[in-house]
């Protein structure tokens, strides 16, 4: 029998709809964000939802001057690792912050973000 698994079109339809949701597995109580198919430190299948609150702190961040084709228009803009409070990093756009004010320990919270019908992981002010 397969356990339900949390897949990564189910994590984007919860951020579409606002939410912040990792996987904690129920063997040894990893979490991680994306989801993924199998426990990183155990090998096992046995996820569960593990909400999220979305605050954080930037960890490492870089400015996107030539941007890929298509989005030209966007340029600059910025995109970072962020640290959430409940100990796991999640790559993201940062939205709403000047560029010259990002730094590391900058303190962030989840947004999210939709582009042309794609769902997208943002980050801005914590405030």
């Amino acid at each position: 029998m397969i356990d339900n698994v949390i897949t990564l079109k189910n994590f984007f339809e919860q951020v579409r709809a606002g939410l912040l949701t990792g996987v904690r597995c129920r063997r040894c109580g990893e979490l991680a964000i994306p989801p993924k198919e199998f426990c990183p430190s155990c090998g096992e299948r046995a996820w569960e939802p593990a909400p999220l609150d979305g605050s954080g702190t930037i960890t490492s961040f870089t400015v996107i001057r030539v941007p890929p084709k298509g989005r030209e228009a966007e340029a600059p803009y910025a995109v970072a690792v962020v640290r959430l409070t409940e100990g796991v990093s999640l790559l993201g756009r940062v939205v709403d912050i000047p560029l010259e004010s990002l730094s590391v320990g900058l303190a962030v919270r989840f947004r999210a973000l939709v582009h042309d019908n794609q769902t997208l992981i943002g980050f801005g002010p914590a405030a």
